[in-house]
């Protein structure tokens, strides 16, 4: 009687280390009432925007993020005029707005997001705490139609005044997204190395073939020159 060899047993699942930047993530995300996340060793808290303010101002005298980097935003929408469509609708469209801030000693840098109400965006402008955020909150504003409430000039940087409509919403038609695909494609012209073999390529691929009873008869008429005469 034989006996069956005795079942290998599973490895035991070993732990993942915690991320070298979680508790410093954590420590910011309880500070201003957020809830952190780390992606590609970015770190990112995400807020509520009646809280924007006081987050950053926090940030800048608590935790020394003194450097402010830039403000932008996002506009997650199912609506989009040029390119294709989206594979799986939002269940909610917003807009998020980011902004990034650090420090000047240890290197430490953290991402805070808010999201707006994607029909009328309207937030607390953060220059009385970063006056660097002066012309990105027009920026913003200008390219996204996001209101700064206590900004003292949303004036357009780059499109004139009276403009209509906001160029970074993913609604508004873009005539160059028309005429080219963003974010086009480069028209270069081909080596002529590279060129001669593509046209040569080309007529060997359309070259007609011989009629298969020309052949024949070319090779009947090779073998008779070839054969050697009958000796008497």
């Amino acid at each position: 009687m034989t006996s069956s060899p005795p079942e290998a047993e599973a490895p035991e699942e070993v732990e993942a280390p915690p991320h070298p930047l979680t508790d410093y993530a954590q420590s910011v995300a309880d500070a201003v009432g957020g809830e952190a996340e780390i992606t590609f060793d970015t770190i990112k808290v995400t807020v509520d925007p009646a809280n924007w303010v006081d987050t950053l101002r926090t940030a800048r005298d608590d935790f020394d993020l003194v450097l402010f980097s830039f403000l932008s935003a996002i506009d997650w929408s199912n609506e989009i005029a040029v390119g294709d469509p989206l594979t799986e609708p939002l269940e909610e469209e917003y807009i998020e707005l980011l902004c990034t801030v650090s420090d000047v000693t240890e290197g430490r840098r953290v991402t805070f997001s808010t999201r707006l109400d994607h029909a009328e965006p309207v937030i607390a402008s953060l220059i009385d705490v970063y006056a660097g955020a002066d012309w990105h909150e027009r920026e913003a504003h200008e390219m996204f139609g996001i209101q700064f409430a206590g900004h003292p000039d949303l004036s357009h940087l780059y499109l004139p005044e009276g403009f209509l409509g906001n160029p970074l919403r993913k609604s508004f038609p873009l005539l160059s997204r028309e005429v080219k695909p963003w974010p086009g494609k480069v028209d270069v012209e081909p080596m002529p190395e590279v060129e001669e073999e593509e046209e040569a390529e080309a007529d060997e691929t359309t070259a007609e073939p011989e009629d298969s009873g020309e052949r024949a008869a070319e090779a009947d008429t090779d073998a008779e020159i070839e054969a050697p005469e009958e000796q008497p």
